[in-house]
């Protein structure tokens, strides 16, 4: 059975924030250097660990810098608007943008997202 994904970060506790607020999910746990994030039905888990000389990864990769493991898909109806939420609570648009139809945005720590237009 699959519980869920840990994020490093160096601030685990204002990454969950992040992410519970762009999910809309509540923080469901807190210790120091731990914060888990999961939907209110509780099924799948997002723990942020604290993650000493954390680096974030380069997106796009580059040679000889930390590469992206892993990243977060998000589906949304509108993505302008999306956009404009996940900025305001923190992320960043990436300079580099290679679908039309999706946006690639930071995260607090730095890692790599997307929002992707639900075209259906």
């Amino acid at each position: 059975m699959w519980w869920g994904t840990a994020i490093e970060a160096p601030d685990p506790a204002a990454l969950a924030r992040f992410y519970a607020g762009l999910l809309e999910w509540p923080i469901v746990h807190e210790e120091p250097g731990t914060a888990v994030v999961a939907p209110p039905q509780g099924s799948v888990y997002i723990v942020f660990q604290e993650a000493t000389g954390y680096r974030p990864p380069a997106w796009p990769p580059a040679g000889g810098e930390q590469r992206p493991m892993m990243h977060f898909d998000f589906q949304v109806s509108d993505l302008d608007e999306a956009v404009v939420e996940a900025v305001a609570m923190g992320a960043r648009l990436a300079p580099v943008q290679p679908q039309e139809n999706v946006r690639v945005l930071f995260d607090p720590a730095g890692h790599p997202f997307c929002l992707c237009r639900d075209d259906g």
